[in-house]
């Protein structure tokens, strides 16, 4: 976690009235508010990310919005592959042979 003040050596190019705005729209959640407000390394890599959509995408306020929850979305969904796989590896060999082939036969299926 590092402090509201340090963001700024850590995060290039950021101003104290984006990250407002940011945290204002609920875009970054950081523990505690204002000067007391304390960011964690997901908070960090979440500005940075916003940083490059707005500025060097040039992503909209509005369209923003759209963006962070097809992208939390997608981090959820890696999440729980990741457990499902971490499941099925520790399953006996022919168990997970199995699995394997039913998840081909549906992403044949699919194409």
């Amino acid at each position: 976690m590092i402090a509201y003040a340090e963001i700024f050596d850590v995060v290039e190019g950021l101003d104290e009235a984006q990250l407002s705005r940011w945290v204002s729209r609920g875009w970054v959640r950081p523990e505690g508010r204002g000067d007391t407000a304390r960011f964690s390394d997901a908070d960090i890599a979440r500005v940075r990310l916003i940083r490059e959509c707005r500025v060097e995408l040039e992503i909209d306020s509005e369209a923003m919005p759209v963006v962070l929850s097809l992208l939390d979305q997608l981090h959820g969904l890696r999440r729980e592959l990741s457990a499902l796989a971490g499941a099925v590896e520790g399953q006996p060999d022919d168990i997970r042979r199995e699995i394997l082939a039913h998840a081909m036969r549906g992403i044949g299926q699919k194409g």
